[in-house]
């Protein structure tokens, strides 16, 4: 079944009471049993619903999975996948991620005695210096929120499998119509899907697919006990929103590409980073990894004033300021004040989040609308 087909059809089928083509919504807590253990296959929604299910058996189609599980947001999903470890564990961590992600590290789980390291993964031949017999696990994110750095998720799954490491791959901005890091030996995937999955701002869920029976049964361990689930209304809409996805994501890399070059040329922009330059440093990694480039692309302003960003950013229209991404509108954000202002200043710098840096999340409108509202920002420094 091809990817497109998938994304209608896998892990669905019609209503067998009533013939209803799309999945129901089963908005129940509990279910009949004819005696005790005698039942259907669900005995309580925070266990498994037939809405999540379904949604839970397209996500491992989509990545090539064979396992899914959906949570009550991308976090919930993280938190999960963070509980596989023990206190005294070491994870070696991308130090280009999502603010969230960081601040779950660094402000909950070191409290629970698990350490990061916190590194730049663009060249993977230094990992292995951080690695020690209490390292577990190796995090990436890739593209990176908000730098659009890509990290060789092959080059890395053979460093964690060379020291037994469970590698994680973030997926968020490219999906898996992009890209399906369990091919490339990923161990887990996670998803915020709430962002392009999703894809049209209604819902917030996360998700994550693994192909090995124990990991799979550890984390199913962890969804019921804690109980971080979605309910069957969001998991409808989740499924729907997929439905769409690669039709959406076409037009989300054609215009993306259109605006990082046209971003590019212009006077009063500085660095533009999208991975289908040539001239990124990653681009063969990109290309050799991704089918395209993805919709999102960062930018700062020539001179690097917080005012001139805020300018920018309050007088787009088509581009709405708002936290998120990945949804059919066109969205931008300031991650130095919005997305990644749990990170520390000096942290942030660092990684190329200065105060000017601007992130785009670019829809399916059409392009030309896009590019007049881009420039008449602009020409407001």
């Amino acid at each position: 079944m091809k990817f497109g087909t998938k994304t209608i059809h896998a892990g669905q089928q019609a209503d067998p009471t009533t013939g209803a083509i799309m999945t129901p919504v089963y908005q129940t807590s509990t279910y009949i049993q004819a005696s005790p253990g005698d039942h259907k296959g669900y005995e309580y929604s925070r266990t498994g619903n037939p809405t999540r299910h379904a949604l839970e058996k397209n996500l491992a189609s989509l990545e090539n999975g064979k396992y899914g599980l959906c949570f009550g947001s991308g976090l919930a999903a993280i938190d999960a996948i963070i509980k596989l470890l023990s206190p005294g564990d070491e994870i070696i961590s991308t130090n280009d991620l999502y603010g969230g992600t960081y601040r779950i590290f660094t402000k909950i789980f070191e409290n629970y005695g698990i350490k990061f390291h916190f590194i730049g993964m663009d060249n993977t031949e230094c990992i292995e210096s951080y690695i020690n017999n209490k390292t577990k696990m190796i995090w990436a994110e890739t593209p990176t929120n908000p730098m659009l750095n890509i990290i060789d998720i092959k080059s890395l799954s053979l460093i964690s499998k060379k020291h037994n490491l469970i590698f994680v791959v973030d997926n968020t901005f490219a999906t898996p119509y992009l890209q399906r890091p369990l091919e490339l030996g990923a161990d887990i995937v996670m998803h915020s899907l709430t962002k392009y999955m999703g894809g049209h701002s209604d819902v917030v869920m996360g998700a994550a697919v693994c192909q090995n029976d124990s990991l799979a049964e550890k984390l199913y361990f962890i969804q019921n006990s804690c109980g971080a689930v979605p309910g069957p209304m969001d998991s409808f809409l989740v499924l729907r929103g997929i439905k769409t996805l690669h039709l959406r994501m076409q037009r989300h890399c054609e215009n993306g590409k259109i605006i990082a070059f046209f971003l590019k040329d212009h006077p009063k922009v500085g660095d533009v980073y999208w991975p289908g330059f040539k001239s990124h440093k990653n681009h063969s990694i990109a290309k050799k990894q991704m089918y395209d480039f993805g919709g999102m692309v960062s930018f700062n302003i020539k001179g690097n004033k917080l005012a001139d960003a805020i300018t920018v950013v309050s007088n787009m229209h088509y581009f709405t300021l708002a936290e998120s991404l990945g949804g059919v509108e066109s969205l931008c954000g300031h991650p130095a004040s919005m997305t990644h202002a749990a990170i520390p200043l000096e942290e942030r710098e660092k990684t190329g989040v200065v105060d000017s840096l601007i992130r785009l999340s670019v829809g399916i409108e059409d392009i030309n609308d896009l590019i007049q509202d881009l420039e008449q920002a602009l020409a407001r420094l």
